[in-house]
Order: structure tokens, then C-alpha cells, then sequence
């Protein structure tokens, strides 16, 4: 028969068993482990707070960036169909001019973006249009474009597009003003900076 010890011996203070005593010790470790737990988790839900409020932040500033540069885009794609349109009855001459859906609106944007880190951004451009036809680097001029013509230029944009070679007339009716020219998907942009030594920079977009 096992006996627990339950006397008391002088001043009250109980004898424990070495079963008792282990659990009492078990007890205070897991103690502290909750609230060692309850602080880590309080700490962590304040940096997670102040991380939220960063990225949230940072979202809010990408979201003005988007709008302020889709403003732009905008524009620029206004002025590329009008500087084709007026092309198309000068330079071209011809009754129908095709492109692809995205062409101008993809041009623009690239347009928009190489202005980035400019002194003056795309105010400071000075674009110039033009076509590539399947004749070799003959480049026709279709027009200009000047986003600020208060602002002195600071860089300069090429824009060449390329005429589908499947549409260029034969040379007996080059100047016959009903025929149709389409553009290709692709095109070329390239960027010179004014006022500096360094390399114009060519970046071909398919």
C-alpha cells in the first residue's frame, strides 16, 4: 500500500510528494510560456499595424503614379493619331490608313516612360514621327510632336513605325491618293538625350 504524505509539521507548511512537486513545477513553466506568448503576440499585431500602414501607403502612392502616368498616356495617344491623321493626307497620301488596335496606346506609354527621370519629364520632349517602309532604312517623315512648346527641350524621341510590307504599293501607284497602307505591331524607339555626349539609345518593341 503507498502512502501520500499529509502531515503538517510546525507553522502550518504542508510536506509535498515528489509527484505534486513536479506537477507545481509544470505548471509555473507553462505559465510562463503563456505569458511570454500573450507579449510576442501583442508585439507582433503592432509591427503588423505599422507594416500594413507602410504597405498601404506604398499602394496609394503606386495608384497616383498609375493615374498621373495613364493621364499622360492619354494624351499622347490623342497626339500620335493626330499627327497620323494629318499624315495620312500629306506625306502618305493615302485613302486608308490600317493600324493595330494597341499600336498608338502602346506607343504612348513607352513614349510616357522614357520620360522618366527627365529634368522637365515628357515636357521636355521633342518627338519626331516617322515610317519605315520594306524598301530598307528609308524612313519617310510623318511629323512632330512638342508635348510643351514653352519648355525647352532636353531630350529627343524617335518614333518610327513600320509599314506591313504586304501593303506598300508598287511604285507606279506610290502616288495615287485612294490606295491603303497598314502599319505593322511593331515599331522603334529611340532616345537622345540633348546637351549630353552619350549614345542615343534604341529599343525595338514587337
Amino acid at each position: 500500500m503507498v502512502y501520500t504524505p499529509a502531515l503538517v509539521l510546525g507553522h502550518g507548511i504542508p510536506i509535498v510528494s515528489e509527484e505534486d512537486n513536479i506537477v507545481e513545477l509544470m505548471r509555473k513553466f507553462l505559465c510562463q510560456i503563456t505569458s511570454s506568448d500573450k507579449k510576442y503576440v501583442r508585439r507582433g499585431s503592432i509591427e503588423s499595424s505599422e507594416f500594413i500602414k507602410e504597405v498601404n501607403s506604398s499602394l496609394d502612392s503606386e495608384t497616383v503614379l498609375d493615374r498621373e502616368e495613364r493621364i499622360l498616356q492619354q494624351d499622347m495617344t490623342r497626339q500620335i493619331v493626330r499627327c497620323l491623321s494629318e499624315a495620312k493626307e500629306s506625306s502618305l497620301r493615302c485613302g486608308i490608313l490600317l493600324l493595330p488596335r494597341p499600336l498608338t496606346a502602346n506607343v504612348a506609354l513607352d513614349v510616357v516612360r522614357s520620360s522618366a527621370g527627365e529634368p522637365c519629364g515628357l515636357r521636355g520632349a521633342f518627338i519626331q514621327v516617322y515610317l519605315e517602309t520594306q524598301l530598307g532604312q528609308q524612313l519617310q517623315t510623318l511629323g512632330t510632336i512638342t508635348p510643351d512648346p514653352t519648355v525647352t527641350p532636353t531630350f529627343e524621341l524617335s518614333v518610327v513605325f513600320k509599314l506591313d510590307k504586304d501593303c506598300w504599293p508598287p511604285l507606279k501607284h506610290i502616288f495615287v491618293t485612294d490606295k491603303v497602307l497598314k502599319l505593322r505591331p511593331q515599331y522603334r524607339l529611340v532616345k537622345k538625350k540633348l546637351y549630353s555626349s552619350a549614345s542615343p539609345v534604341i529599343h525595338e518593341f514587337c
